[in-house]
């Protein structure tokens, strides 16, 4: 699955648009390394957005399989590591 539909479908980010935004600019990181929009998550994939003022860091921990999840499902999908 693409970062950009992972950080939607997961309620990281409100909406697609967004999180392509952010990609674009360069605040996300897969691995430490900036990713486009277009990169595939895969299970295990260390996640780093990087605000303004602080980062969040998740771990990937299972990819979903619909557009989007309940927010009360996101802890089996991802785990904020900070």
């Amino acid at each position: 699955m693409r970062i950009d539909k992972f950080l939607n479908a997961t309620n990281i980010t409100k909406r697609r648009a967004i999180a392509q935004d952010m990609c674009d600019s360069g605040v996300v990181l897969i691995n430490d390394k900036v990713s486009k929009s277009s990169k595939e998550v895969k299970v295990g994939d260390v996640i780093t957005i990087n605000f303004l003022e602080y980062k969040k860091v998740y771990e990937v921990l299972k990819i979903p399989t619909l557009k989007t999840i309940p927010k009360n499902q996101k802890h089996e999908y991802v785990h904020e590591i900070s």
